[in-house]
């Protein structure tokens, strides 16, 4: 019974992963959190197969090099007066 849960497990996991990810791919070029729904489609399929995981930690990755760069470029407001 075990084996069947976990095969049942990992067919439900595959298969919303998959569908998060193709509407996030979608959602890229159309107005509207595209970017994100694939991280997230990325992260569900990461719970269970290692490829998906690896990229989904090049992703992590990026993410924090961009947040440090963005972080690194913010100035102090100005006055004006």
């Amino acid at each position: 019974m075990k084996r069947t849960a976990k095969f049942l497990r990992r067919i439900a996991i595959a298969t919303l992963g998959f569908l998060v990810l193709i509407v996030g791919l979608i959602l890229i070029p159309l107005p509207g959190p595209g970017l994100l729904v694939t991280i997230v489609g990325l992260f569900i399929l990461s719970l269970e197969f290692a490829w998906a995981e690896k990229h989904f930690q090049r992703v992590k990755t990026a993410q924090k090099k961009v947040i440090e760069k963005a972080k690194a470029n913010k100035k102090p407001p100005t006055k004006n007066t």
